[in-house]
């Protein structure tokens, strides 16, 4: 095998860089459709988004025990992959971004049923189209955001060496 593949292989993370990745968008889809679909789906959809996130700081963890070997400070070193990976996941890929998505649909429902003559379900459905639509547009800005908040709070605490990749 040739060490350039070989060492491409090894730099995939499949929480990041593969279609792995959308199932931390779950939830905002799920917001986005709450209007249309029972509330059961859209706390489904924030089931599959946590897993997501639950699987990748787990994988974190794993990834820098193994990178730590048998070093002093090993557990340590883990436990912190685990805690900043979870934390910038849960507030980056659930939290916010689930937030945001309900609060845009929710208060262009209102606007719609205020300023418009529509019937109840072309509302609800442009809502669901309004959120979907919102989501690319918000990723950048909630993930640099959430950066900027650990930096200034829990990695502090253990440095910057250490935080979420």
């Amino acid at each position: 095998m040739d060490p350039t593949k070989e060492q491409l292989e090894k730099t995939v993370d499949i929480y990041r860089d593969t279609w792995v990745r959308f199932l931390g968008y779950a939830n905002e889809v799920g917001e986005a459709f709450r209007a249309l679909v029972p509330v059961s789906l859209v706390w489904g959809s924030y089931a599959v988004a946590t897993a997501y996130v639950t699987a990748d700081a787990v994988d974190k963890g794993k990834k820098a025990a193994v990178a730590h070997g048998d070093n002093p400070g090993r557990t340590t070193r883990v436990a912190v992959a685990v805690v900043d990976t979870f934390v910038w996941q849960a507030l980056a890929s659930v939290i916010i971004p689930g937030f945001t998505i309900n609060r845009v649909c929710a208060t262009s429902l209102y606007l719609l049923g205020r300023t418009t003559r529509w019937p109840l379900p072309v509302r609800k459905w442009t809502t669901t189209a309004i959120g979907l639509s919102t989501i690319p547009f918000i990723i950048t800005p909630i993930d640099r955001s959430v950066d900027y908040l650990l930096d200034s709070s829990l990695r502090k605490v253990y440095g910057d060496e250490e935080k979420h990749k």
